[in-house]
């Protein structure tokens, strides 16, 4: 019952964004965000579920946004006559034919093979696509338009809103299959070759028949995320194809964190948001990005839904109160040591003489400047180290059970 109303909960969510975000960037946003949560939740049936670590997922993504941009132009000539809103199945088809190819040589063997069998198929498809013109369309890539066709209850997809919730009915049917897909049979059993195949082989299941199950239907999904690509963007391009766009999901999913079915839609939401607003702000974005990923996998190696899951036994507890003013002291001075960071590094790659940051203006050639920025940042490490000790008391107490508890 609580699961079912944690769907009911969630596709309410989903329906009622665009009236708190109505600008035109709002609604882009949200549009991103959907995109890659399908893209990051098809990754993670990999990597999470399977424990198969891919560096080529964006084939199938890019595979599959590529044959949904080709029906568009098909419906914008007058060969089919089916609605966009059928688009993103496109697109998940072909990402699951050609999971189904690649997966079936692929996936005799996990570990450090499968990830330069993914590479290097990665590789492949993306120089390919500059050489296939007639079908990735080279540097230029391929357009459609998505306006073309008949109407969905009267509804052209013109505008982002309509888009938006085109994408967010794929996002939540997407969701959901994956879901219970994890409940299945054949996603238990993932989970059981990701831990041992050698006692899955035992038992008289097929290690490789398992994971060629979850690829294929990882490919699926993903082709599902390209095919929403297409319709939002109704451009595909290289770019959609290589290494940086397998490099982002894999930054969502670990991020997220790997294992839990929520992650990646939480490490899809952040990144979508460093993207698309804190790029408005600073050209480094990409900087913090890998800053970000380094510090997660150094002290939050089940990234940030690992983080929030430590806290179910405080809170099972009921001592969840006694983390909150540790918490509050150690994350203000670790806030202003970050920012001082963060402005000595924006300061740096300032080309102009006077640097505002956070409405206080530094001179960027200045000793006074970067004396004060380095005295901020030294003071306000001091005081995180300081408070860490009080920190991992109240942490431990948090999560002692009491001998009357015991009992």
């Amino acid at each position: 019952m609580f699961k079912f109303a944690v769907w009911i909960i969630f596709a309410i969510v989903i329906v009622l964004l665009p009236q708190f975000f109505t600008s035109l960037l709002s609604v882009s946003i949200l549009n991103q965000m959907a995109i890659a949560i399908v893209f990051a939740l098809s990754y993670n049936m990999l990597l999470g579920q399977g424990g198969m670590l891919s560096f080529g997922h964006a084939v199938y993504f890019g595979l599959g946004g590529f044959m949904a941009v080709h029906a568009l132009l098909g419906i914008e000539d007058g060969d089919y006559f089916f609605s966009v809103t059928l688009i993103p199945l496109v697109g998940g088809l072909f990402g699951l034919l050609a999971a189904l190819f690649i997966g079936s040589f692929s996936t005799h063997k996990a570990g450090t093979v499968f990830a330069m069998i993914s590479l290097g198929v990665g590789e492949l498809i993306a120089a390919s696509s500059l050489i296939l013109v007639s079908f990735f369309g080279g540097e230029a890539g391929v357009s459609g338009d998505r306006t073309y066709g008949p109407t969905f209850f009267g509804y052209d997809f013109a505008q982002d809103i309509q888009v938006y919730y085109l994408a967010a009915a794929w996002m939540f049917i997407a969701t959901l299959a994956m879901y219970l897909f994890t409940q299945t049979p054949a996603g238990r059993m993932a989970n059981a070759v990701r831990d041992n195949p050698e006692r899955a082989e035992f038992i008289g299941y097929s290690a490789r028949r398992v994971r060629l199950i979850s690829f294929v239907m990882s490919g699926f999904f993903a082709g599902i995320a390209g095919g929403l690509f297409a319709v939002n963007y109704e451009i595909l391009t290289e770019q959609n194809l290589n290494a940086v766009t397998s490099g982002n999901v894999l930054l969502m999913a670990y991020i997220g964190g790997l294992g839990f079915f929520i992650g990646p839609i939480i490490g899809a939401v952040v990144l979508t948001l460093m993207n698309s607003v804190l790029s408005h702000y600073t050209t480094l974005w990409m900087l913090y990005l890998g800053i970000m990923f380094v510090l997660t996998v150094m002290f939050l190696p089940n990234g940030l839904t690992g983080f929030l899951m430590m806290h179910r036994t405080p809170w099972h507890l009921g001592k969840i109160r006694l983390l909150i003013k540790p918490y509050i002291v150690t994350s203000i001075p670790g806030a202003v040591f970050a920012l001082s960071l963060v402005a000595m590094v924006e300061m740096a790659h300032s080309s102009e003489a006077e640097f505002v940051f956070l409405g206080a203006s530094f001179n960027s050639s200045g000793i006074v400047s970067w004396g004060v920025l380095i005295a901020i940042a030294l003071g306000s490490f001091i005081a995180l180290r300081r408070s860490l000790p009080a920190l991992r008391e109240a942490w431990a107490q948090a999560n002692a059970i009491d001998s009357g508890e015991q009992k």
